[in-house]
């Protein structure tokens, strides 16, 4: 299989082994007290016990962390001059995690390194956390801003700039969702995505603009009016008061998966012993087709690099899919059932496009 985004300069196989190495590190540092972490293994979150913390229920209570960037996406905001929408990335893609967990986020602090602190550049990126952190009910109490000339070069200079979040939320210990309950025969159910979100921007950047040979300011016909730009900046959506609705509901929630880098591949950080087949996927915003064409990306790298049109997946008892699809699809219009859990351990397909996961490579293989 082609390896289109190794050679955009993303090797996601080294990046596993370069993950795994800091972990087993990490996991070896001893505080010099009892451990508060709970055992998740690689989920979207973590989450810390709190001694004696309670919810209003008299439930033990944790604390839920994430964090992330908006990766290369950054590029494309430099690109063309536009800083006030990436911000809702940032917290897009922490809050989106927190979540999985089953937590209701809190607060967010942000980490901001520039090339040179531009006034206006920093009020448009602030701009974009505000309104992430209004879609998603959180607080912005404080956060870091670090001029590093040294380190970041922008496109163009002096207006490079990385953008960086944590997340911070509360759960009940007995209530974080884990996985563990997923079994065969539960229902999937596809929250949509705005487009490419922030995740797999350097092989859709290179796909079209070093390969294709579009400008940020083309219109082509297949992006139906908008211009590359326009779609590679569409923020992230933020599926916070969707999921909180759904764990409010009553409605069982077995399992969360936020659809980032690694595409369908990220259900596999949820339940062990269950496979996931998805059998009538969401349409995928023309964005992802255009990527294909043009950067020559086989459609199993495309289902295991982008989310493809799918941003995040539930998973709940097939008896509660119709319930918990309305509830959804009430606040994200499109969101539907898209599969079932499988009793086929590890395994990821598309059978409508041939794809599944390969257990020697652990890729996704199949058509193209």
């Amino acid at each position: 299989m082609s390896d289109a985004y190794a050679a955009a300069g993303v090797d996601t196989s080294q990046a596993d082994r370069g993950v795994a190495a800091i972990v087993e590190i990490l996991a070896a540092i001893n505080p010099g007290r009892a451990r508060l972490a709970v055992g998740l293994g690689a989920h979207y979150a973590s989450v810390l016990a709190l001694p004696g913390a309670t919810d209003a229920a008299g439930r033990a209570l944790g604390i839920a962390l994430a964090t992330d960037s908006v990766g290369s996406k950054v590029i494309v905001a430099e690109e063309t001059g536009r800083f006030d929408t990436i911000g809702i990335d940032c917290v897009a893609m922490n809050v989106n995690d927190l979540i999985c967990v089953g937590a209701e986020p809190l607060a967010l602090l942000d980490y901001v390194a520039v090339e040179a602190a531009d006034p206006d550049l920093l009020a448009s990126l602030a701009r974009g956390l505000a309104a992430g952190a209004e879609l998603a009910g959180v607080e912005i109490p404080g956060g870091e801003v670090c001029q590093v000339p040294e380190v970041l070069r922008g496109h163009p200079s002096p207006y490079g700039f990385d953008l960086v979040g944590s997340a911070f939320g509360t759960v009940a210990l007995d209530a974080v969702i884990t996985g563990a309950a997923i079994a065969p025969g539960d229902a999937l159910i596809g929250l949509p995505a705005s487009g490419v979100h922030a995740n797999g921007l350097t092989l859709a950047r290179r796909a079209l603009l070093s390969d294709g040979g579009l400008g940020l300011t083309e219109r082509p016909a297949a992006l139906g009016g908008a211009s590359v730009a326009d779609v590679l900046l569409e923020p992230t959506v933020i599926y916070v008061r969707a999921v909180r609705a759904l764990l409010d509901s009553g409605i069982p929630v077995h399992g969360l998966a936020h659809i980032t880098g690694g595409g369908l591949l990220n259900l596999l950080r949820l339940g062990d012993g269950v496979g996931y087949t998805i059998l009538d996927p969401l349409t995928a915003p023309p964005v992802f087709a255009l990527i294909a064409e043009l950067g020559h990306v086989p459609v199993a790298e495309m289902w295991e690099v982008f989310n493809m049109g799918t941003g995040l997946i539930a998973t709940v008892p097939a008896v509660s899919a119709g319930a918990a699809a309305d509830l959804l699809a009430s606040l994200h219009p499109g969101a539907r059932v898209i599969g079932t859990v499988t009793d086929q351990a590890g395994r990821v397909e598309i059978p409508s496009l041939g794809i599944h996961n390969d257990p020697s490579s652990g890729k996704l293989v199949g058509a193209g």
